[in-house]
This record gives C-alpha cells, structure tokens and sequence, in this order.
C-alpha cells in the first residue's frame, strides 16, 4: 500500500521520519530539510521553475535540471523555421552558446515562517471594524517580511485559512537554456502514450543560473558568472529495483483532495465533459493543420502541447472518479464528519446543515454552469483570435479614455445606433455621431496586437472560430446570449455556420493587411463597434455568466461553504490525532514511496521499468508521434550504453520507471532520489489510473512516471556529445 501524502517539507515530524525510515530512508528528518542550516540538505537543492515545474542543482557550476516539458515553451520561443530547435534539439557545446531566457526566475526556499496568529489578528482587527481582511492588507504583511529579510516572501494559506505560512525565497533572474533533446526522444510517443504506461521518454533539459561576480543575484548581465549553489544533489549510476525507497521533493501545483461528493459529481458529470469533448475537436482541427504543414506545427506545437495536455488529463479526471466510486467515498468522510458534528452541540450550531446547503448549492447552479462552460471553451479558449479581440478592445477603450469617459463593460445598441455610458450620473453618449477619435498611436499597443498575427496562422483560426460560434450558439440558451448574438442568429434563421462566415469575412480582425490598413487610419468607437466579428465576441462577457451564478446560488455561496467544510474536515482529524497533509499549492512538498510494479487492469500486469526494447518496438516513420530521427535510431540500435547501461553487462538501457509516490502538476521536473538522498531520476508524468488523484489518492493506482538519470546522461554523452556538461557532473579523478 502507497503512503500518500504531498507533506509540507517545514513539518516533518518524528512520527512521519520513522515512517520514512521504516520503508528504507537512510537520512534524518534533519538531512532532508533545515532552515537553521543552510546548504546542509537535501532540499536546498530543490528549486521552483516560478511555481510551474521543479528543478535541481546537479553541478558546483549552476547546472540545473528538470523536465523538456518545462522548457517546451522557451524551446520553442527560440526556434525557427531555419533552426527549429524542437525537431533538432538545442545543445549549447560551449559556454558562450547558452542562451539567456528573458524574464525566467529560480526560486530557492530558504525558511517557511507560521503566520496564522499575524493572520487572524488581523482578521479580528477589521471584522471589529466591520470590515473584511482584503489581500492589500496581507501584501503589507509580506511587504514587512520583506524588508526584515530582504527574501521574496509568498503567503500561503493551508487548510482553507485554517493555517498561514510565509515561504522567503532568493530569487535568481539570469537563467540561461543549456540543453534540450528534440522531442522525438524527449516526447516520444506524444499525446498518444501521454498519461499511459509503459512511456519511452527522454523527458529533460539543463538550464543554468548565472550570478553576479560576487555571487548574488543579478539581472542579465554578461559579466555575470555561473552561480556557485549551496548544495546539489549527487548523480547515482548504480540504478534502483523493485521495492527501493524512493522520495520526490518538488512543488506540486494544486490538489482538491478537501473536495466535497458534491463538487465531485458537478465535475464528472457537467463541468469536465464540456470542456473534454470541445478541447478535443479543436486539437483535431488543430492537428490536422499541423500534419499538413511543418510551419503550422512550429507556430501551434506549444500551444497543442498545452492544450492535449489539459485535455487528456481531464478526460482521465472523469474516467478515474467514476471508475473508483469517488464521490461515494467523499459521502462517506461526510457522513463521518456529520456524526463529528452532530456528537457536539458548539459543533452543531456551527456546521450542522453544512452538508444540505452545500448539495443545495450545487443543484442551484448546474444549468447557468453548463452555459458558461460553453461560453468559456467556445469565446474565450476556443480561439486565438481572442486574444487579438482583447487588444482590440483595449484600443477602443483609449478612445474613451482619451476623452474622460469611463467605458461600459459593452457597448449598448439603442435604436440601431451605438452608445456608451459617459460615466456615474451622466448621460449616454451616440459614438456614432461624435467626435472621439485617435490615431491608434500607442506603438506598444500596435505591437502587441501585430505580434498575435505572428503566433497563429487565419486559415486554421477560421476553423477553430467557425467551429466555437457553431457550438456557442447551439448551446447556449439563448437568453444568456447577448442581443447582437440573437440579432445575427435571427437574420440568418438559426444557420450557424452562416453566422461565423458572415462575422469572418466582414472584420478587419480576420487579414492582416486589412488589419493593418485600420490601424494606419484615423477611427471613432463606432468604427471599432461596427466591426461583426469582434461585435459578436464582445457581445456577452463572463461577468455575466457570473453575476447568474450569484443569482442562482442565492444565500448558498458555494466558495464559502467549500471554505467551511475544509475547516470542519480538518478539526475533526485534529481532533481525532489523524495526520493530514493540506491541499497542494506551490508549495515546497515531499512524498515517500517505493519502486514498483502496476497492475491498472484485473488481469493486466505491468512491470515498473520500460527499456530501450521499447523504443525500437514503437518506432514508426509513418507516425509523428513514434518517429526517430536516422541517427538516434542508429544509435538505439547499435546498444552501445557505454558506463550508462543498467545491467551488469551494460547491455541494456532503463528509459523510464515507475513509483507509488503522490504527485501532481507541478511536480514535473522534481528529483527522484533514493534513500540515500542521491539523484536517480526525475518525475515526468502520472499514469491514467491515477488521474482521480486531484481529488482523492487511490491506493495501487497513483504512480509516479520517471525518467532515468542514467538515460538523460546517456542522452547527453553518446547522443548530443556534450562532452563538457559530463566532465562537469563528473570531474576527472586527480
């Protein structure tokens, strides 16, 4: 049975240090974390990739490492179609090659402060003032820590407010990309073996942090000198086997796991399954394109990658609470706690209808969120051309601006003409008849709007835009449609597709030379308003699917009673001595587990390991996905591991294996290490049976997909030939 747990890394007890010992951990609590001790342990190693991913220092020289995942975005921020670094792979061979990437930060916690009595004096303060505690007031309190210690503070709030902590960081800017493998080893088997196992995959990259010549923190400079880390974390070679205690340290990004059956059953049954179908007919569009055209696969790879990602984690959200009886194991905590309450009459007066309300709650809102799960994956995600709407309106804005008046959030139609509120207690205006013009002189602006055009491609917007009007109008009721949405529908007698073609062809938005020949001319708001495609996105906005909400849910304010059952949750395990670990926010985390096998299936049994064998079953030149370039299918072939091989003929090569530990997003790119505190792997992915996890950890199903240091290194040495980077992770013998 797995131990899981994402344990804050300031809070390992002695009772949580025994369990870890039990299972194989050689080091003390004291080893693994220390604030009193910097650089001592394991986990001033550790570092957070801006609270997206997780890194590790591995070399005196700033090396640092995580997932290509991770770096997917600068990868591909740096490729062209001349050097498009993705297919290729990038490999600084020399020092002077490695490339700055501008506004990326490391963050390395130095010490986790309690602030939950600051907190809730403060709280006390304004409730006896009548007021409530807003998040300007707390900015003054990180704003103190600050100045106290000079460190990056984060407040963090656990348990729903039940606790508060201030995790001080020292933020590192100069963040230079050293090493990437193309993605046909580094996400071989792409979406297809995404969240499957057995997974081939290289999954890496190498940065390195740069400081000022003194050692501290610096901006870009190239006087700036490789960082000298207080600690790193040691390269094992000798590998791992089944039943090996492993633990993972890292940031993951957020759990639910406090979550009510109710919040359960709205997901698995409305909220996900909108999202699931709309984001997967759009990455057919969108991979269609790609198939087609390399140049299209370079513009629209990163935002696929994140696109597929989301999606096939969220169809395996539903699969997994379905599949193992989540919300029915929710009901069951709930019931639990109801007798907690019930057994007490302070408990009682306090939570006793807390569990009806909340149903209540839910029940009131189902319909106005079908809507809005429409609105969202339809006019906001649904195309990129929203973003280009976004500036758009920005522009307009200025006009009004310009003239000291205070836009609406819409423009309102009177009579066939345009009007916009002058402001509070002013008449509206007619911005057809008026004088407000600009030149659209905001270069900043203009740059903006014009670098969208340079990220898309308008023949596979057309697609995608053609595809989210069809489905916001075919299912979103049509009074929470805004009028020129009915207007247009009216016109053209429900043909949708009639809609979106009438709306495409006739804006500005839609080609770039006449975009640009509007932004050369002088305009009104009215010139910005008559424009159809972007009249018919800026038609409804979600703060009034919002405001809906709110009017559904009445007295029953569903964030606030979440917030309450998570405090009544946690009181009844304090009072009951059970150990619990908080929801997961970007907060540093371990987890302890052992190597081992999985079984997803009754019948089906899957070893924890997956080796070079595997590549070479997989390939396929017809198939994007499981396609080698000649050379590294070559070198798969030969087997040559060299001082890399696993077994102890060094005949073959371990790719990736498997762990119980409890992990999520967040987490990619955390190290693997062994009892002893030493590198052999790094967590990359989750397999598809563990994807209830968000909600509630499933014993024998949660796995930890990592890849194996020996791999990476292998990959490194024999593959890219970076012959410097080997000697630095390990220095010639004297």
């Amino acid at each position: 049975m797995a131990d899981e747990g994402m344990w804050m890394i300031h809070t390992i007890d002695a009772a949580l240090e025994k369990k870890m010992q039990e299972r194989g951990l050689e080091l003390s609590a004291g080893e693994i974390y220390n604030a009193d001790a910097p650089g001592a342990t394991v986990a001033d190693a550790v570092v957070s990739m801006e609270f997206g991913c997780t890194g590790s220092m591995i070399s005196e020289q700033g090396l640092l490492i995580t997932n290509h995942h991770c770096a997917y975005g600068d990868v591909h921020a740096l490729s062209t179609p001349e050097h498009n670094y993705l297919e290729e792979g990038f490999w600084a061979m020399r020092r002077n090659e490695e490339v700055n990437i501008a506004g990326k930060s490391v963050y390395f916690l130095q010490r986790v402060l309690d602030v939950t009595d600051e907190v809730n004096a403060l709280k006390k303060q304004h409730e006896a003032e009548g007021k409530k505690l807003g998040s300007r007031k707390l900015s003054y309190l990180m704003e103190r820590k600050y100045a106290e210690t000079g460190l990056e503070p984060w407040l963090a709030s656990m348990w729903s407010g039940s606790k508060y902590y201030i995790a001080l960081y020292k933020v590192y800017k100069d963040v230079r990309l050293v090493a990437a493998p193309p993605v046909s080893s580094a996400a071989f088997g792409g979406d297809i073996d995404n969240w499957e196992w057995p997974q081939h995959k290289c999954d890496f990259a190498l940065y390195r942090i740069y400081t000022a010549p003194d050692g501290s923190p610096a901006e870009f400079s190239h006087e700036n000198v490789p960082m000298k880390p207080e600690r790193i974390l040691p390269i094992s070679l000798e590998g791992y086997k089944e039943g090996d205690y492993t633990m993972v340290i890292g940031y993951p990004g957020r759990t639910n796991r406090y979550s009510t059956s109710f919040e359960t059953e709205f997901n698995r049954t409305l909220k996900l399954p909108v999202s699931n179908e709309l984001r997967g007919k759009q990455m057919e569009i969108i991979n269609g394109w790609m198939n087609a055209d390399p140049e299209i696969r370079l513009r629209y790879s990163d935002y696929f990658f994140s696109l597929s990602n989301v999606q096939e984690l969220q169809s395996g959200e539903v699969l997994c609470y379905g599949r193992f009886g989540v919300a029915a194991e929710k009901a069951r905590v709930e019931k639990e706690l109801q007798e907690w309450i019930d057994a007490s009459p302070e408990r009682k007066a306090e939570w006793g209808d807390l569990l009806p309300r909340i149903g209540k709650a839910y029940a009131n809102v189902r319909e106005v969120e079908r809507n809005l799960a429409y609105y969202r994956e339809t006019l906001i995600r649904g195309t990129r051309i929203t973003r280009a709407v976004g500036k758009t309106r920005q522009f307009r804005d200025n006009i009004l601006k310009m003239n000291n008046i205070k836009p609406k959030k819409k423009a309102e139609y009177v009579n066939g003409e345009i009007r916009m509120a002058k402001g509070p207690g002013q008449d509206e205006i007619d911005c057809c008849n008026n004088s407000l013009f600009t030149g659209n002189d905001v270069p900043e602006l203009q740059a903006s709007l014009l670098k969208e055009y340079d990220a898309i491609d308008l023949r596979v917007e057309k697609d995608l835009y053609h595809y989210a009007v069809k489905t916001f109008l075919e299912n979103v009721d049509r009074d929470m449609m805004g009028p020129y949405q009915k207007e247009l529908l009216d016109k053209f007698d429900g043909d949708c597709q009639a809609v979106a073609e009438y709306t495409w062809n006739n804006s500005f938005l839609t080609d770039e030379g006449r975009l640009r020949s509007f932004l050369d001319e002088r305009h009104t708001v009215a010139d910005y308003e008559a424009d159809p495609l972007f009249r018919f996105m800026d038609d409804v906005r979600i703060m009034e699917f919002n405001n809906r909400i709110k009017e559904a849910e009445g007295e029953y304010d569903r964030s606030s009673l979440d917030r309450e059952f998570t405090h009544a949750l946690y009181q009844m395990r304090l009072d009951k001595g059970v150990p619990q670990y908080p929801d997961a926010n970007s907060t540093m985390r371990i987890t302890y587990g052992t190597v081992g096998p999985l079984e997803p299936y009754d019948g089906v049994y899957c070893d924890w390991k997956s080796t070079s064998k595997g590549i070479l079953e997989k390939h396929n030149p017809d198939s994007y996905d499981f396609s080698l370039k000649d050379r590294l299918l070559a070198l798969y072939e030969k087997g040559d591991w060299g001082r890399w091989g696993c077994s102890p003929d060094g005949n073959t090569m371990h790719v990736n294996f498997l762990t119980d530990n409890d992990i999520t997003g967040g987490n990619s790119g955390s190290p693997v290490l062994n009892s002893r505190g030493e590198l052999i792997g790094l967590a990359f992915d989750g397999n598809k049976e563990s994807l209830a996890s968000d909600m509630m950890c499933v014993d024998g199903y949660n796995k930890c997909v990592c890849v194996d240091i020996r791999f990476v290194l292998w990959t490194l040495d024999c593959y890219a030939g970076m012959d410097r980077i080997i000697k630095e992770l390990f220095p010639p013998q004297e």
